[in-house]
Protein backbone atom coordinates (compact mmCIF):
# COMPACT_ATOMS: atom_id res chain seq x y z
CA UNK A 1 0.00 0.00 0.00
CA UNK A 2 1.27 3.46 -0.45
CA UNK A 3 2.30 5.05 2.88
CA UNK A 4 3.61 8.02 2.36
CA UNK A 5 1.66 10.82 1.58
CA UNK A 6 0.45 13.65 2.88
CA UNK A 7 -3.29 14.46 1.13
CA UNK A 8 -4.29 11.56 -1.74
CA UNK A 9 -5.84 14.82 -3.91
CA UNK A 10 -2.49 16.20 -3.95
CA UNK A 11 -0.15 13.15 -4.13
CA UNK A 12 0.27 13.28 -7.89
CA UNK A 13 1.37 17.03 -7.31
CA UNK A 14 3.81 16.83 -5.14
CA UNK A 15 5.09 13.53 -6.51
CA UNK A 16 5.46 14.97 -9.61
CA UNK A 17 7.63 18.09 -7.70
CA UNK A 18 9.81 15.70 -6.00
CA UNK A 19 10.58 14.11 -9.27
CA UNK A 20 11.67 16.99 -10.34
CA UNK A 21 14.12 17.99 -7.88
CA UNK A 22 15.53 14.53 -8.18
CA UNK A 23 16.30 15.08 -11.84
CA UNK A 24 17.21 18.37 -13.08
CA UNK A 25 19.66 17.37 -15.32
CA UNK A 26 17.14 15.37 -17.79
CA UNK A 27 13.77 17.34 -17.40
CA UNK A 28 12.13 20.59 -16.21
CA UNK A 29 8.74 21.55 -15.08
CA UNK A 30 6.46 23.10 -17.18
CA UNK A 31 2.49 23.57 -16.48
CA UNK A 32 0.83 20.18 -17.00
CA UNK A 33 4.39 18.02 -16.80
CA UNK A 34 7.48 18.14 -17.35
CA UNK A 35 9.80 18.77 -20.79
CA UNK A 36 13.14 17.74 -21.12
CA UNK A 37 15.79 19.90 -19.52
CA UNK A 38 17.74 20.94 -23.10
CA UNK A 39 15.56 22.29 -25.56
CA UNK A 40 14.00 20.66 -28.41
CA UNK A 41 16.76 20.95 -31.59
CA UNK A 42 15.27 23.26 -34.06
CA UNK A 43 12.93 21.76 -36.39
CA UNK A 44 12.63 18.19 -34.84
CA UNK A 45 9.54 16.52 -34.00
CA UNK A 46 8.30 16.57 -30.61
CA UNK A 47 7.00 13.61 -29.13
CA UNK A 48 5.26 13.73 -26.16
CA UNK A 49 3.83 11.03 -24.17
CA UNK A 50 1.69 11.16 -21.20
CA UNK A 51 -1.26 10.04 -18.83
CA UNK A 52 -2.14 9.36 -14.86
CA UNK A 53 0.19 9.06 -12.30
CA UNK A 54 0.90 6.00 -10.35
CA UNK A 55 2.81 4.16 -13.41
CA UNK A 56 6.27 5.47 -12.63
CA UNK A 57 8.52 5.26 -14.52
CA UNK A 58 5.70 5.78 -16.88
CA UNK A 59 5.70 9.04 -18.01
CA UNK A 60 7.56 11.68 -16.57
CA UNK A 61 10.37 9.25 -16.13
CA UNK A 62 10.31 8.60 -19.63
CA UNK A 63 11.29 12.55 -20.95
CA UNK A 64 14.72 12.78 -22.16
CA UNK A 65 17.04 12.65 -25.26
CA UNK A 66 16.98 9.46 -27.15
CA UNK A 67 12.88 9.42 -25.56
CA UNK A 68 9.99 11.78 -25.13
CA UNK A 69 10.39 15.55 -25.62
CA UNK A 70 7.48 15.80 -22.70
CA UNK A 71 5.13 13.92 -20.59
CA UNK A 72 1.68 15.02 -19.75
CA UNK A 73 1.16 13.80 -16.25
CA UNK A 74 -2.66 13.51 -14.83
CA UNK A 75 -3.90 13.00 -11.41
CA UNK A 76 -3.62 8.79 -9.89
CA UNK A 77 -4.97 6.82 -12.79
CA UNK A 78 -6.81 9.80 -14.40
CA UNK A 79 -5.80 11.30 -17.68
CA UNK A 80 -4.06 14.69 -17.58
CA UNK A 81 -7.03 17.05 -19.32
CA UNK A 82 -6.74 18.73 -22.17
CA UNK A 83 -5.16 22.07 -21.06
CA UNK A 84 -2.50 20.24 -19.52
CA UNK A 85 -1.14 18.12 -22.80
CA UNK A 86 -1.68 21.52 -24.67
CA UNK A 87 0.57 23.05 -22.35
CA UNK A 88 3.50 20.59 -22.64
CA UNK A 89 2.88 20.02 -25.96
CA UNK A 90 3.66 23.67 -26.61
CA UNK A 91 6.88 23.98 -24.24
CA UNK A 92 8.60 20.74 -26.53
CA UNK A 93 7.51 22.21 -30.07
CA UNK A 94 10.87 22.75 -32.10
CA UNK A 95 8.75 24.10 -35.09
CA UNK A 96 8.50 20.23 -36.16
CA UNK A 97 5.13 19.20 -35.65
CA UNK A 98 4.22 17.23 -32.78
CA UNK A 99 3.40 13.68 -32.12
CA UNK A 100 1.12 12.82 -28.92
CA UNK A 101 1.16 9.26 -28.32
CA UNK A 102 -0.52 7.26 -25.53
CA UNK A 103 -2.60 4.26 -23.71
CA UNK A 104 -5.75 3.75 -25.58
CA UNK A 105 -8.05 4.93 -22.49
CA UNK A 106 -11.31 6.80 -22.69
CA UNK A 107 -10.24 10.11 -20.59
CA UNK A 108 -6.66 10.22 -22.77
CA UNK A 109 -8.03 9.61 -25.97
CA UNK A 110 -11.18 12.33 -25.09
CA UNK A 111 -8.17 14.60 -23.76
CA UNK A 112 -5.20 14.22 -25.82
CA UNK A 113 -7.96 14.68 -29.11
CA UNK A 114 -8.67 18.19 -27.79
CA UNK A 115 -5.49 19.10 -27.33
CA UNK A 116 -4.72 17.81 -30.81
CA UNK A 117 -7.68 19.74 -32.21
CA UNK A 118 -6.40 22.97 -30.48
CA UNK A 119 -2.84 22.63 -31.74
CA UNK A 120 -3.63 22.10 -35.45
CA UNK A 121 -6.10 25.02 -35.00
CA UNK A 122 -3.27 27.32 -33.78
CA UNK A 123 -0.88 26.28 -36.71
CA UNK A 124 1.47 22.99 -35.17
CA UNK A 125 0.93 20.37 -36.74
CA UNK A 126 -0.11 17.63 -34.46
CA UNK A 127 -1.04 13.98 -34.86
CA UNK A 128 -2.04 11.52 -32.80
CA UNK A 129 -0.73 7.17 -32.44
CA UNK A 130 -2.60 5.54 -29.48
CA UNK A 131 -1.01 2.06 -28.18
CA UNK A 132 -3.15 -1.10 -27.41
CA UNK A 133 -0.53 -3.76 -27.09
CA UNK A 134 -2.72 -5.27 -24.30
CA UNK A 135 -3.99 -8.44 -26.23
CA UNK A 136 -6.41 -9.87 -23.14
CA UNK A 137 -8.33 -6.44 -22.94
CA UNK A 138 -10.04 -7.30 -26.72
CA UNK A 139 -10.18 -10.41 -29.77
CA UNK A 140 -7.53 -9.32 -32.09
CA UNK A 141 -10.52 -8.55 -34.72
CA UNK A 142 -11.38 -5.29 -32.17
CA UNK A 143 -7.48 -4.71 -31.55
CA UNK A 144 -8.27 -1.00 -31.97
CA UNK A 145 -10.17 -1.14 -28.42
CA UNK A 146 -7.63 -2.72 -26.85
CA UNK A 147 -6.02 -0.94 -24.16
CA UNK A 148 -2.13 0.21 -23.66
CA UNK A 149 0.16 -1.33 -20.87
CA UNK A 150 3.90 -1.78 -20.95
CA UNK A 151 3.55 -1.87 -24.88
CA UNK A 152 3.77 2.18 -24.15
CA UNK A 153 7.72 1.96 -24.12
CA UNK A 154 7.60 0.07 -27.50
CA UNK A 155 6.33 2.56 -29.39
CA UNK A 156 7.25 5.58 -27.33
CA UNK A 157 10.81 4.81 -28.25
CA UNK A 158 10.58 4.13 -31.75
CA UNK A 159 8.45 6.86 -32.06
CA UNK A 160 11.13 8.91 -30.24
CA UNK A 161 14.25 7.66 -32.25
CA UNK A 162 12.73 8.07 -35.30
CA UNK A 163 12.11 11.87 -34.48
CA UNK A 164 16.31 12.00 -32.53
CA UNK A 165 17.12 11.00 -36.64
CA UNK A 166 15.60 13.58 -37.83
CA UNK A 167 12.94 12.38 -39.81
CA UNK A 168 9.85 14.27 -40.53
CA UNK A 169 6.52 14.00 -38.77
CA UNK A 170 4.76 11.60 -41.19
CA UNK A 171 7.52 9.28 -40.67
CA UNK A 172 7.68 9.49 -37.20
CA UNK A 173 3.59 9.05 -37.01
CA UNK A 174 4.28 5.88 -39.31
CA UNK A 175 7.02 4.14 -37.82
CA UNK A 176 5.46 4.74 -34.27
CA UNK A 177 1.98 3.24 -35.92
CA UNK A 178 3.80 0.27 -37.28
CA UNK A 179 5.79 -0.30 -33.82
CA UNK A 180 2.32 -0.17 -32.01
CA UNK A 181 0.83 -2.59 -34.36
CA UNK A 182 3.84 -5.11 -34.19
CA UNK A 183 3.28 -4.63 -29.86
CA UNK A 184 1.83 -7.56 -27.98
CA UNK A 185 1.94 -7.85 -23.91
CA UNK A 186 -0.19 -10.26 -21.53
CA UNK A 187 0.22 -9.88 -17.74
CA UNK A 188 -0.46 -11.25 -14.62
CA UNK A 189 -1.07 -10.20 -10.89
CA UNK A 190 -1.04 -11.35 -7.32
CA UNK A 191 -2.80 -9.01 -6.23
CA UNK A 192 -4.29 -5.35 -6.28
CA UNK A 193 -3.15 -2.17 -5.84
CA UNK A 194 -3.84 0.38 -3.06
CA UNK A 195 -4.67 3.88 -3.88
CA UNK A 196 -2.92 6.52 -1.82
CA UNK A 197 -5.46 7.56 1.51
CA UNK A 198 -7.32 3.94 0.41
CA UNK A 199 -7.60 1.34 3.34
CA UNK A 200 -8.22 -1.65 0.72
CA UNK A 201 -6.72 -2.67 -2.29
CA UNK A 202 -8.73 -1.77 -5.79
CA UNK A 203 -8.59 -5.81 -6.26
CA UNK A 204 -7.91 -8.59 -3.92
CA UNK A 205 -7.17 -12.43 -5.37
CA UNK A 206 -7.60 -15.65 -2.97
CA UNK A 207 -4.88 -16.76 -1.24
CA UNK A 208 -2.84 -19.28 -3.40
CA UNK A 209 -4.79 -17.80 -7.06
CA UNK A 210 -3.53 -14.91 -9.14
CA UNK A 211 -5.48 -13.21 -11.53
CA UNK A 212 -4.92 -13.49 -15.40
CA UNK A 213 -5.22 -10.34 -17.91
CA UNK A 214 -5.03 -7.47 -15.68
CA UNK A 215 -4.97 -3.67 -16.20
CA UNK A 216 -2.63 -1.49 -14.84
CA UNK A 217 -4.98 0.60 -13.50
CA UNK A 218 -5.80 -1.76 -11.10
CA UNK A 219 -8.45 -3.24 -13.25
CA UNK A 220 -9.06 -6.39 -12.42
CA UNK A 221 -7.95 -9.88 -14.13
CA UNK A 222 -10.59 -11.16 -16.52
CA UNK A 223 -10.29 -14.71 -14.90
CA UNK A 224 -8.28 -16.79 -11.99
CA UNK A 225 -5.66 -19.58 -12.11
CA UNK A 226 -3.34 -21.38 -9.38
CA UNK A 227 -0.48 -19.25 -8.31
CA UNK A 228 2.29 -20.71 -10.65
CA UNK A 229 6.43 -21.48 -10.53
CA UNK A 230 8.06 -18.75 -12.00
CA UNK A 231 9.14 -21.53 -14.66
CA UNK A 232 4.72 -21.60 -15.49
CA UNK A 233 4.29 -18.29 -15.52
CA UNK A 234 6.93 -17.48 -17.83
CA UNK A 235 5.40 -20.47 -20.17
CA UNK A 236 1.68 -18.70 -19.84
CA UNK A 237 2.88 -15.43 -20.97
CA UNK A 238 5.20 -16.67 -23.61
CA UNK A 239 2.88 -19.25 -25.00
CA UNK A 240 0.25 -16.71 -25.05
CA UNK A 241 2.03 -13.68 -26.48
CA UNK A 242 3.46 -16.52 -29.63
CA UNK A 243 -0.70 -17.56 -29.71
CA UNK A 244 -1.12 -13.90 -32.09
CA UNK A 245 1.56 -13.04 -34.10
CA UNK A 246 1.69 -10.41 -36.32
CA UNK A 247 -0.44 -10.12 -39.12
CA UNK A 248 0.89 -12.36 -42.17
CA UNK A 249 3.20 -14.27 -40.15
CA UNK A 250 2.97 -17.98 -39.61
CA UNK A 251 5.51 -18.76 -37.54
CA UNK A 252 8.02 -17.13 -35.17
CA UNK A 253 10.77 -19.24 -35.79
CA UNK A 254 13.39 -16.73 -37.59
CA UNK A 255 12.27 -13.50 -35.92
CA UNK A 256 13.49 -10.92 -34.09
CA UNK A 257 11.80 -8.99 -30.90
CA UNK A 258 12.43 -6.41 -28.61
CA UNK A 259 11.20 -8.36 -25.25
CA UNK A 260 10.24 -6.46 -21.91
CA UNK A 261 9.78 -8.39 -18.62
CA UNK A 262 7.85 -5.54 -16.52
CA UNK A 263 7.40 -5.33 -12.68
CA UNK A 264 4.01 -3.57 -12.00
CA UNK A 265 5.73 -2.69 -8.50
CA UNK A 266 6.14 -5.30 -6.19
CA UNK A 267 7.83 -7.79 -7.63
CA UNK A 268 11.20 -7.79 -6.58
CA UNK A 269 14.28 -7.89 -9.87
CA UNK A 270 15.67 -11.08 -8.52
CA UNK A 271 12.17 -12.45 -9.03
CA UNK A 272 12.05 -10.99 -12.74
CA UNK A 273 15.30 -12.14 -13.74
CA UNK A 274 14.16 -15.73 -12.52
CA UNK A 275 11.27 -15.37 -14.52
CA UNK A 276 13.04 -14.09 -17.61
CA UNK A 277 15.67 -17.00 -17.24
CA UNK A 278 12.69 -19.03 -18.73
CA UNK A 279 11.19 -17.17 -20.89
CA UNK A 280 14.88 -16.88 -22.76
CA UNK A 281 15.12 -20.64 -22.97
CA UNK A 282 11.00 -20.12 -24.23
CA UNK A 283 11.60 -17.74 -26.57
CA UNK A 284 15.41 -19.17 -28.29
CA UNK A 285 13.26 -22.70 -28.16
CA UNK A 286 10.11 -20.55 -30.31
CA UNK A 287 13.27 -19.33 -32.67
CA UNK A 288 12.78 -16.36 -31.46
CA UNK A 289 15.85 -13.84 -31.22
CA UNK A 290 15.37 -11.59 -28.39
CA UNK A 291 16.56 -8.09 -28.92
CA UNK A 292 18.01 -6.05 -25.97
CA UNK A 293 15.94 -7.46 -23.68
CA UNK A 294 14.31 -5.23 -20.89
CA UNK A 295 13.72 -6.74 -17.22
CA UNK A 296 12.22 -4.06 -14.61
CA UNK A 297 9.97 -1.64 -13.74
CA UNK A 298 8.62 0.17 -16.57
CA UNK A 299 5.03 0.84 -15.99
CA UNK A 300 3.61 -0.02 -13.28
CA UNK A 301 0.73 0.17 -11.18
CA UNK A 302 1.73 1.87 -8.03
CA UNK A 303 2.40 -1.70 -5.24
CA UNK A 304 0.73 -4.26 -7.80
CA UNK A 305 2.39 -7.55 -7.35
CA UNK A 306 2.42 -8.74 -10.55
CA UNK A 307 4.32 -8.95 -13.91
CA UNK A 308 3.48 -8.55 -18.07
CA UNK A 309 5.50 -9.54 -21.07
CA UNK A 310 5.74 -7.75 -23.95
CA UNK A 311 7.10 -8.79 -27.57
CA UNK A 312 7.87 -5.77 -29.76
CA UNK A 313 8.45 -7.89 -33.24
CA UNK A 314 10.78 -5.93 -34.98
CA UNK A 315 11.45 -5.05 -38.95
CA UNK A 316 14.22 -4.21 -40.46
CA UNK A 317 14.04 -0.32 -39.93
CA UNK A 318 12.08 -0.99 -36.32
CA UNK A 319 14.86 -2.68 -35.15
CA UNK A 320 17.72 0.04 -34.98
CA UNK A 321 15.29 2.77 -33.56
CA UNK A 322 14.26 0.28 -30.96
CA UNK A 323 18.36 0.00 -30.08
CA UNK A 324 19.11 3.67 -30.53
CA UNK A 325 20.86 5.71 -27.40
CA UNK A 326 18.66 7.21 -25.29
CA UNK A 327 19.11 9.23 -21.39
CA UNK A 328 16.20 9.54 -19.72
CA UNK A 329 15.41 9.39 -16.02
CA UNK A 330 14.37 6.11 -15.67
CA UNK A 331 15.67 4.49 -18.83
CA UNK A 332 19.24 4.66 -20.24
CA UNK A 333 20.55 2.71 -23.23
CA UNK A 334 23.73 3.23 -25.23
CA UNK A 335 25.81 6.31 -25.38
CA UNK A 336 24.50 9.85 -26.68
CA UNK A 337 26.81 12.59 -28.00
CA UNK A 338 26.78 16.01 -25.97
CA UNK A 339 24.03 18.43 -26.72
CA UNK A 340 25.32 21.62 -28.99
CA UNK A 341 25.56 24.59 -26.70
CA UNK A 342 24.34 23.38 -23.60
CA UNK A 343 26.06 21.82 -20.64
CA UNK A 344 24.78 18.28 -19.41
CA UNK A 345 25.62 19.27 -15.82
CA UNK A 346 23.61 22.62 -15.77
CA UNK A 347 20.94 22.75 -18.57
CA UNK A 348 19.39 26.02 -19.12
CA UNK A 349 16.14 26.03 -18.14
CA UNK A 350 14.71 29.66 -19.43
CA UNK A 351 11.47 31.03 -17.73
CA UNK A 352 8.83 32.34 -20.16
CA UNK A 353 5.45 32.53 -20.03
CA UNK A 354 4.94 29.35 -22.05
CA UNK A 355 7.14 27.12 -19.70
CA UNK A 356 6.67 29.06 -16.16
CA UNK A 357 4.74 26.78 -13.55
CA UNK A 358 2.27 29.29 -12.64
CA UNK A 359 -0.56 30.67 -15.24
CA UNK A 360 -1.51 34.17 -15.32
CA UNK A 361 -4.43 34.69 -13.11
CA UNK A 362 -7.18 36.18 -15.03
CA UNK A 363 -7.91 40.08 -13.66
CA UNK A 364 -10.88 40.90 -15.82
CA UNK A 365 -14.22 39.15 -16.99
CA UNK A 366 -17.11 40.29 -19.29
CA UNK A 367 -19.48 43.04 -17.97
CA UNK A 368 -22.99 41.23 -16.18
CA UNK A 369 -25.99 42.48 -15.20
CA UNK A 370 -26.82 43.18 -11.62
CA UNK A 371 -29.52 39.98 -11.91
CA UNK A 372 -26.87 38.03 -13.25
CA UNK A 373 -24.47 38.89 -10.36
CA UNK A 374 -27.03 38.02 -8.14
CA UNK A 375 -27.89 34.86 -9.92
CA UNK A 376 -24.04 33.88 -9.22
CA UNK A 377 -24.03 33.97 -6.00
CA UNK A 378 -26.59 30.94 -6.13
CA UNK A 379 -24.51 29.35 -8.51
CA UNK A 380 -21.51 29.57 -6.09
CA UNK A 381 -23.71 28.61 -3.13
CA UNK A 382 -24.66 25.51 -5.78
CA UNK A 383 -20.89 24.63 -6.51
CA UNK A 384 -20.29 24.53 -2.53
CA UNK A 385 -22.35 22.59 -2.02
CA UNK A 386 -20.87 19.99 -4.69
CA UNK A 387 -17.70 20.53 -3.06
CA UNK A 388 -19.35 18.81 0.67
CA UNK A 389 -21.27 16.39 -1.21
CA UNK A 390 -18.54 15.33 -3.10
CA UNK A 391 -15.90 15.17 -0.21
CA UNK A 392 -18.50 13.43 2.12
CA UNK A 393 -19.40 10.20 -0.71
CA UNK A 394 -15.21 10.33 -2.53
CA UNK A 395 -14.53 7.12 -0.68
CA UNK A 396 -17.96 5.23 -1.53
CA UNK A 397 -17.47 6.59 -5.05
CA UNK A 398 -13.80 5.01 -5.58
CA UNK A 399 -14.87 1.98 -3.76
CA UNK A 400 -17.97 1.59 -6.44
CA UNK A 401 -15.14 2.56 -9.40
CA UNK A 402 -13.14 0.25 -7.98
CA UNK A 403 -15.38 -2.94 -8.97
CA UNK A 404 -14.82 -3.34 -12.55
CA UNK A 405 -12.59 0.16 -12.85
CA UNK A 406 -9.53 1.87 -11.25
CA UNK A 407 -11.31 3.07 -7.92
CA UNK A 408 -10.33 7.08 -8.82
CA UNK A 409 -13.59 8.37 -9.16
CA UNK A 410 -13.72 9.89 -5.83
CA UNK A 411 -10.59 11.72 -5.64
CA UNK A 412 -11.04 13.09 -9.05
CA UNK A 413 -14.43 14.60 -8.47
CA UNK A 414 -12.91 15.79 -5.35
CA UNK A 415 -10.16 17.66 -7.32
CA UNK A 416 -12.78 18.96 -9.73
CA UNK A 417 -15.47 20.16 -7.55
CA UNK A 418 -12.81 22.08 -5.39
CA UNK A 419 -11.03 23.77 -8.21
CA UNK A 420 -14.41 24.66 -9.77
CA UNK A 421 -15.65 26.17 -6.45
CA UNK A 422 -12.34 27.94 -6.45
CA UNK A 423 -12.39 29.56 -9.90
CA UNK A 424 -15.95 30.51 -9.67
CA UNK A 425 -15.48 32.19 -5.90
CA UNK A 426 -12.46 34.01 -7.98
CA UNK A 427 -14.60 35.03 -10.48
CA UNK A 428 -17.18 36.04 -8.74
CA UNK A 429 -14.86 38.29 -6.81
CA UNK A 430 -14.22 40.03 -10.13
CA UNK A 431 -18.04 40.48 -10.44
CA UNK A 432 -19.23 37.82 -13.01
CA UNK A 433 -22.15 36.70 -14.16
CA UNK A 434 -23.50 33.42 -13.76
CA UNK A 435 -22.68 32.18 -16.86
CA UNK A 436 -19.35 33.75 -16.48
CA UNK A 437 -18.72 32.32 -13.36
CA UNK A 438 -20.20 28.96 -14.86
CA UNK A 439 -17.51 28.64 -17.67
CA UNK A 440 -14.14 29.65 -15.01
CA UNK A 441 -15.88 26.53 -13.10
CA UNK A 442 -16.02 24.45 -16.21
CA UNK A 443 -12.31 24.91 -17.46
CA UNK A 444 -11.42 24.58 -13.46
CA UNK A 445 -12.71 21.36 -13.33
CA UNK A 446 -11.57 19.80 -16.46
CA UNK A 447 -8.41 21.21 -16.56
CA UNK A 448 -7.81 20.14 -12.59
CA UNK A 449 -9.60 16.67 -12.58
CA UNK A 450 -8.52 15.45 -15.63
CA UNK A 451 -9.71 12.01 -16.36
CA UNK A 452 -13.34 10.94 -18.71
CA UNK A 453 -15.59 12.59 -15.77
CA UNK A 454 -13.33 15.70 -15.61
CA UNK A 455 -13.79 16.30 -19.09
CA UNK A 456 -17.64 15.63 -19.01
CA UNK A 457 -18.15 18.05 -15.92
CA UNK A 458 -16.51 20.41 -17.62
CA UNK A 459 -19.09 20.22 -20.68
CA UNK A 460 -21.88 20.10 -18.13
CA UNK A 461 -20.70 23.73 -16.39
CA UNK A 462 -19.89 24.98 -19.50
CA UNK A 463 -23.35 24.30 -21.46
CA UNK A 464 -25.41 25.21 -18.13
CA UNK A 465 -22.95 28.92 -18.07
CA UNK A 466 -23.76 29.27 -21.68
CA UNK A 467 -27.26 29.15 -21.39
CA UNK A 468 -27.96 30.71 -18.21
CA UNK A 469 -25.57 33.98 -20.06
CA UNK A 470 -24.68 36.80 -18.11
CA UNK A 471 -27.29 39.63 -19.03
CA UNK A 472 -30.12 38.54 -17.67
CA UNK A 473 -31.59 36.96 -14.41
CA UNK A 474 -31.66 33.26 -15.14
CA UNK A 475 -35.26 31.82 -15.08
CA UNK A 476 -35.81 27.84 -14.96
CA UNK A 477 -36.26 27.44 -18.99
CA UNK A 478 -32.98 28.66 -19.61
CA UNK A 479 -31.34 26.42 -16.38
CA UNK A 480 -33.72 23.35 -18.55
CA UNK A 481 -32.02 24.40 -21.74
CA UNK A 482 -28.67 24.53 -19.94
CA UNK A 483 -28.88 21.05 -18.67
CA UNK A 484 -30.14 19.59 -22.09
CA UNK A 485 -27.40 21.13 -23.69
CA UNK A 486 -25.15 19.40 -21.36
CA UNK A 487 -26.93 16.21 -22.31
CA UNK A 488 -26.14 16.64 -25.78
CA UNK A 489 -22.88 17.50 -25.32
CA UNK A 490 -21.56 14.91 -23.16
CA UNK A 491 -22.86 12.28 -25.15
CA UNK A 492 -21.09 13.90 -28.16
CA UNK A 493 -18.42 14.07 -26.79
CA UNK A 494 -18.09 10.84 -24.48
CA UNK A 495 -19.42 9.03 -27.11
CA UNK A 496 -21.93 7.05 -24.96
CA UNK A 497 -25.95 6.79 -25.26
CA UNK A 498 -27.99 5.64 -22.86
CA UNK A 499 -27.84 1.97 -21.51
CA UNK A 500 -23.70 1.95 -21.33
CA UNK A 501 -23.96 2.05 -17.99
CA UNK A 502 -21.88 6.07 -17.60
CA UNK A 503 -23.47 9.15 -16.29
CA UNK A 504 -25.58 9.73 -19.54
CA UNK A 505 -27.89 7.14 -18.18
CA UNK A 506 -28.42 10.02 -15.21
CA UNK A 507 -28.28 12.85 -17.43
CA UNK A 508 -30.33 12.40 -20.09
CA UNK A 509 -33.38 11.55 -17.60
CA UNK A 510 -32.30 14.20 -15.55
CA UNK A 511 -32.83 17.00 -18.21
CA UNK A 512 -36.15 15.08 -19.63
CA UNK A 513 -37.26 15.33 -16.39
CA UNK A 514 -36.22 18.60 -15.97
CA UNK A 515 -37.72 19.98 -18.96
CA UNK A 516 -41.00 18.18 -18.72
CA UNK A 517 -41.66 20.04 -15.10
CA UNK A 518 -40.77 23.09 -16.36
CA UNK A 519 -42.54 23.22 -19.21
CA UNK A 520 -45.66 22.59 -17.01
CA UNK A 521 -45.20 25.93 -15.18
CA UNK A 522 -43.42 24.45 -11.87
CA UNK A 523 -40.88 26.49 -10.37
CA UNK A 524 -37.22 26.06 -11.03
CA UNK A 525 -37.08 24.25 -7.59
CA UNK A 526 -40.10 22.10 -7.70
CA UNK A 527 -38.72 21.36 -11.13
CA UNK A 528 -35.29 20.40 -9.83
CA UNK A 529 -37.00 18.37 -6.93
CA UNK A 530 -38.66 16.30 -9.51
CA UNK A 531 -35.64 15.90 -11.73
CA UNK A 532 -33.12 14.98 -8.66
CA UNK A 533 -35.71 12.28 -8.02
CA UNK A 534 -35.92 10.71 -11.67
CA UNK A 535 -31.62 11.19 -11.39
CA UNK A 536 -32.06 8.95 -8.00
CA UNK A 537 -33.80 6.20 -9.37
CA UNK A 538 -32.14 6.06 -12.64
CA UNK A 539 -28.11 6.08 -10.90
CA UNK A 540 -29.78 3.08 -8.85
CA UNK A 541 -30.72 1.36 -12.09
CA UNK A 542 -27.37 1.37 -13.64
CA UNK A 543 -26.70 -1.27 -11.51
CA UNK A 544 -28.19 -3.28 -13.52
CA UNK A 545 -26.79 -2.73 -16.38
CA UNK A 546 -23.34 -3.47 -18.01
CA UNK A 547 -20.63 -1.50 -19.27
CA UNK A 548 -20.48 -0.81 -22.80
CA UNK A 549 -17.36 1.85 -22.92
CA UNK A 550 -14.22 2.42 -20.93
CA UNK A 551 -12.09 0.79 -18.42
CA UNK A 552 -15.16 -1.07 -17.12
CA UNK A 553 -15.96 -2.98 -20.37
CA UNK A 554 -13.59 -6.11 -20.41
CA UNK A 555 -14.73 -6.62 -16.70
CA UNK A 556 -18.33 -6.23 -17.53
CA UNK A 557 -19.64 -9.36 -15.23
CA UNK A 558 -18.31 -8.17 -12.18
CA UNK A 559 -20.08 -4.73 -12.40
CA UNK A 560 -23.73 -6.16 -12.62
CA UNK A 561 -24.78 -5.63 -9.32
CA UNK A 562 -22.83 -2.56 -8.48
CA UNK A 563 -24.11 1.42 -10.07
CA UNK A 564 -22.17 3.45 -12.41
CA UNK A 565 -20.16 5.71 -10.18
CA UNK A 566 -20.18 8.38 -12.42
CA UNK A 567 -24.06 7.89 -12.48
CA UNK A 568 -24.19 7.62 -8.74
CA UNK A 569 -22.24 11.10 -8.25
CA UNK A 570 -24.43 13.05 -10.97
CA UNK A 571 -28.04 11.89 -8.72
CA UNK A 572 -26.12 13.29 -5.47
CA UNK A 573 -25.16 16.56 -6.90
CA UNK A 574 -28.26 17.09 -8.33
CA UNK A 575 -29.71 16.45 -5.38
CA UNK A 576 -27.27 18.79 -3.07
CA UNK A 577 -28.22 21.34 -5.91
CA UNK A 578 -31.63 21.03 -5.36
CA UNK A 579 -30.68 21.91 -1.67
CA UNK A 580 -29.50 24.73 -2.73
CA UNK A 581 -32.42 26.12 -4.96
CA UNK A 582 -35.17 25.08 -1.82
CA UNK A 583 -33.44 26.98 0.66
CA UNK A 584 -33.14 30.01 -2.12
CA UNK A 585 -36.81 29.85 -2.55
CA UNK A 586 -37.75 29.44 1.57
CA UNK A 587 -35.54 32.50 2.25
CA UNK A 588 -37.03 34.56 -0.50
CA UNK A 589 -40.60 33.45 0.19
Amino acid sequence: MTRLFNTPAAFADEALDGFVAAHRRWVRRVPGGVVRATPTAPGQVAVVIGGGSGHYPAFSGLVGRGLAHGAAVGNVFASPSAQQVHQVAKAAHGGGGVLLTFGNYAGDVLHFGQAEERLNAEGIDCRTVVVTDDISSAPAEESAKRRGVAGDLAVFKTAAAAAEAGLPLDEVVRLAALANARTRSFGIAFSGCTLPGADAPLFTVPEGRMAVGLGIHGEPGLSEAAVPTADEAAELLVSTLLGELPEGVDTPCGLRAGVILNGLGAVKYEELFVVYRRVARLLDEAGVVAVDPEVGELVTSFDMAGVSLTLFWLTEELEPLWTAPADAPAYRKGALGPTAGVSSESPETPETPENSEEQPEQTAVPQASEESRAAARTVLDALAAVVRTVDEHADELGRIDAVAGDGDHGIGMRRGSEAAYEAGRRAQGLGAGAGTLLCHAADAWADRAGGTSGALWGVILRQVGTALGDADRPDAAAVASGVAAAADGVMRLGKAEVGDKTMVDVLVPLAGALGEAVAEGQPLAAAWDAAATVAEAAAKATAELLPRLGRARPHAEKSLGTPDAGAVSLALIARAVHGVLAAKNESEG
